[in-house]
């Protein structure tokens, strides 16, 4: 089974995930069912999703909820009715409509609000986290490009995970490598990664980021 790339297109441009506001199972069942990265030319708001979940792969197994949201976005199954989606947020109506005020309904309703605040209190917080490009600039057309890219993809940190890669010309023979990589904000600093691949100065002339985007 696959996913239905063009549904979750459209369900993923004004969200960040399947369901709620932090990873959950529904996005590993939906993760798995679209297989391989998409591309970002057709489908960016998957391709950013996409990337944004792979980041959690360490993780999956764990990550609360259940698939049920994500059984929706599976090729051939009836579009997911905006009913259900504020089910799955289990929002709670705290306040009703009974206009009788006594004291058994004010009890009531402040255990409500209690659950709900508990509730809420509870959900863990998203890791704030950026899609960075990186260009990295050799200094001729002589340099090992194969070996600059080892060296790059060399350097492990917490919080920081290497993705897809190009060699892109930039005149007289010469190639930069264009890297993307995800970061987690309060783990990795941009000026200090950039630091340690300048550090390889047998192959990198200079460094700079091509573009940047929150996930």
């Amino acid at each position: 089974m696959s996913a239905d790339l063009a549904k979750l297109e459209q369900h993923l441009a004004t969200r960040s995930y399947v369901e709620g506001y932090t990873p959950s199972q529904a996005d590993v069942h939906v993760f798995n069912l679209v297989g391989a990265a998409p591309d970002a030319s057709k489908t960016p708001n998957v391709a950013r999703w996409y990337t944004h979940i792979r980041s959690y792969a360490a993780e999956h197994a764990t990550l609360p909820g259940t698939s049920t949201a994500g059984e929706a976005f599976a090729a051939g199954a009836a579009a997911p009715a905006e009913a259900a989606a504020a089910a799955d947020e289990e929002e709670v109506d705290l306040f009703g409509s009974d206009e009788e005020e006594d004291a058994e309904a004010e009890r009531i309703k402040a255990e409500r609000v209690a659950a709900y605040n508990a509730k809420k209190a509870g959900k863990p917080k998203p890791v704030a986290k950026s899609i960075v490009t990186l260009d990295v600039k050799p200094w001729d057309d002589e340099t090992d490009m194969e070996a600059l890219e080892k060296s790059v993809r060399s350097i492990e940190q917490d919080g920081l995970l290497w993705g897809a890669s190009k060699l892109v010309p930039i005149g007289y023979g010469i190639r930069k490598l264009q890297i993307t990589v995800v970061v987690e904000d309060e783990k990795v600093s941009m000026d200090d990664l950039q630091e340690k691949i300048a550090e390889f100065e047998d192959y990198v002339q200079s460094t700079d980021v091509a573009a940047m985007q929150k996930l």
